[in-house]
């Protein structure tokens, strides 16, 4: 047997077909349909980013937060101190580690920059008797370059500008396994605070369009996992505690596929805060087009210039059986 076969062989037992349809890459010699048939690439941009949107059940859009460079961007509208943070959590694919800055400008808006590495992990390569020829490296990468503004009437308004990667790097005889796919992106996301007396919010979005994700190996592309999103969100205490010691907001969202849509998921999701230092959050994930359905918590902490959110999806792995594992967010102010 070869040693290239040898090298074939040893991609079998890693499942490199399987990761690279889970990631979005067309893997090689086959053709796999999402739900509704129509194939897309980099599915990663789907998997949540950030405590504080996975303990509430991913119900973000029509809320603000720091973490909207990768939920809404809108919601970075309301953010007054520049702000950095950095986000860590196991997904089904890799370990996820991500980091945003926020630099508010007075009058003008926040601009945002950010950074997602998922490391799906390292495979050695042998050939069948044993001998060591390599090594590959699976990972995806996502820039983005933000910018949120407040708009009279109550409106707010943000983009992402997107750089989206997925990399097979290789240490070794395994040259003819590498491969690297890249498209760009954009997100466009509006939310709306119409009543003055009344506090409801309504947020909507489009998510992760762009060009075509493509392969340079393979000469191979496909479109980017392009989604809609509409929410509404309500201050149900606004009644009880006018002084603002205590909010609970109470949101529900839809998405759906831009293309081909019809298989929408749902996600409604709780956040109560006591006098903005304690957060305490849940959640549900429902529908045909996540990886995991069911219900999910989080806690948060603010401590002067300091924030931290932990969060934790209370279902189990569709694919390994086991309990899903905490997502950490720690936020600095400077």
């Amino acid at each position: 047997m070869t040693a290239r076969s040898g090298i074939r062989r040893a991609a079998g037992v890693f499942q490199l077909p399987l990761l690279l349809a889970l990631m979005g890459e067309p893997a090689r010699g086959q053709e796999v349909a999402d739900a509704g048939d129509t194939q897309e690439g980099a599915l990663f941009l789907l998997l949540p980013v950030g405590a504080q949107g996975v303990g509430l059940g991913r119900a973000m859009t029509a809320l603000q937060s720091a973490e909207g460079a990768f939920w809404n961007p809108a919601g970075l509208a309301g953010e007054t101190e520049r702000r950095a943070i950095v986000y860590r959590g196991d997904q089904l694919a890799g370990a996820a580690t991500a980091a945003s800055f926020l630099f508010p400008w007075q009058r003008v808006g926040t601009f945002g920059l950010s950074y997602l590495l998922l490391d799906i992990g390292d495979q050695d390569l042998t050939d069948v008797f044993g001998n060591d020829l390599g090594s590959i490296s699976v990972r995806n990468h996502l820039g983005i370059a933000s910018f949120a503004t407040s708009l009279p009437w109550g409106i707010h308004a943000g983009v992402n500008l997107k750089l989206v990667q997925f990399r097979v790097g290789c240490r070794g005889q395994c040259s003819d396994l590498e491969t690297t796919s890249s498209a760009y992106g954009i997100d466009v996301g509006v939310q709306a605070e119409p009543f003055s007396a009344l506090p409801l919010r309504f947020g909507w979005m489009l998510a992760h369009a762009g060009t075509e994700f493509g392969s340079s190996a393979e000469g191979q592309s496909r479109p980017l996992p392009t989604r809609l999103r509409f929410a509404l969100a309500y201050q149900v205490l606004h009644r009880v505690a006018e002084d603002g010691m205590m909010d609970l907001w109470a949101t529900v969202e839809a998405e759906d596929r831009a293309r081909d849509p019809g298989s929408p998921s749902v996600y409604v999701g709780l956040n109560f805060s006591a006098a903005d230092l304690i957060f305490v959050r849940a959640g549900y994930v429902g529908g045909q087009l996540d990886q995991t359905d069911g219900a999910t918590v989080g806690l948060g902490f603010r401590l002067d210039r300091f924030d931290l959110n932990l969060a934790r999806s209370l279902t189990r792995s569709m694919v390994t059986g086991e309990s899903q594992p905490i997502h950490v967010a720690l936020g600095v102010a400077f």
